[in-house]
């Protein structure tokens, strides 16, 4: 019987310590980038394993969105909206990413071009899976 408890327990803690929880920045249509300590949230355990980012271009500037997500819906919206993302009036890019606060600022390294996010090997095998279920 103490055998079993403890054999519980230590199920228990391995999954608990198994759960995975990322951090990302959450605003809505806000005008600055919000990147900053004030907007961090933590994500739902083991649903939103990514942090998405929009970026709409108005006519009055740059708005950001900022949010947790699943990987299924981020990563549908983001392809679903490639078409528009021109940089243009009226543009909207959405990008997702699955490292904690990911979804910030990008930080530009003097000397080299800024090349745009790419997803991880995990999160573009998952995209084709998806991809090749819904058609």
């Amino acid at each position: 019987m103490r055998t079993l408890i403890l054999t519980a327990l230590c199920g228990a803690l391995l999954g608990a310590a198994a759960s995975l929880q990322i951090q990302c920045y959450q605003c809505e249509q806000m005008k600055n980038d919000c990147s900053t300590a004030d907007f961090i949230v933590n994500c739902t355990v083991n649903v939103q394993d990514m942090c998405q980012k929009e970026v709409l271009v108005r006519a009055d500037g740059i708005h950001y969105r900022k949010s947790c997500a699943s990987s299924g819906a981020c990563l549908i919206s983001s392809s679903g909206y490639q078409q528009f993302c021109t940089g243009r009036l009226n543009s909207v890019c959405i990008s997702c990413c699955n490292t904690p606060l990911c979804n910030g600022q990008i930080k530009r390294r003097p000397g080299h071009s800024q090349a745009p996010p790419m997803l991880s090997f995990d999160a573009a095998v998952l995209l084709m899976m998806i991809l090749s279920t819904v058609s």
